[in-house]
C-alpha cells in the first residue's frame, strides 16, 4: 500500500480528507486504517476504483482479514459536558 503508491493514489482521489495507518504498539499483526471522506458519494466513487481492485487483490494475496467500524462526526460538535475533559495546548 504505502511502497506502491496506492495509498498516496487514494489521498489524491476528491473527496478523500484522511487516509493513515497506525500500528499498535503491542500488536505487530495489527493495523489500524483511519480513512475519512467528504461524504458517502465520495467513498462510494472510491469503491468503485481501480484502486479498490488492488486493495482486494494484495488483501486475498497477504489472506488478510478485516474488522470495520463506522464513526460518522457529530455536525453539532462536542457536547459542552465533554469539553472539561480535552486538554487544548495554548500556543
Amino acid at each position: 500500500m504505502i511502497s506502491g503508491g496506492i495509498a498516496d493514489e487514494i489521498r489524491a482521489e476528491e473527496g478523500n480528507l484522511k487516509y493513515e495507518y497506525f500500528f499498535p504498539m503491542n500488536d505487530d499483526e495489527t493495523v489500524l486504517l483511519i480513512d475519512a471522506w467528504k461524504d458517502q458519494t465520495a467513498l462510494d466513487i472510491h469503491h468503485k476504483s481501480p484502486m479498490m481492485s488492488e486493495i482486494i487483490s494484495l488483501r486475498e494475496k497477504y489472506n488478510l482479514s478485516m474488522k470495520v467500524e463506522r464513526y460518522i462526526t457529530n455536525e453539532s460538535g462536542i457536547p459542552d459536558r465533554d469539553k472539561d475533559y480535552i486538554r487544548k495546548v495554548k500556543i
